[in-house]
């Protein structure tokens, strides 16, 4: 049997920034689940929390065939 090549595609560059600001107990949160599990990349969790809430949004309010 053969085997399967994955292709790896190179991320998208990104070139936009986007700020937020958090207030002392958001922020304290925030410090307490990376340090709970172990987050290294903070930029990374917001962004994939992010996208995964939106794209479920966009899911759940999407049309479908037999509304």
């Amino acid at each position: 049997m053969k085997a399967i090549k994955k292709y790896h595609t190179k991320p998208a560059p990104r070139k936009h920034r986007v700020s937020i600001m958090l207030n002392d107990s958001e922020m304290r949160a925030l410090e307490r689940y990376c340090d709970q599990y172990t987050v290294k990349n903070r930029s990374r969790l917001i962004r994939e929390t992010l996208m995964r809430n939106i794209l479920k949004r966009f899911d759940k309010d999407s049309p479908t065939l037999f509304d």
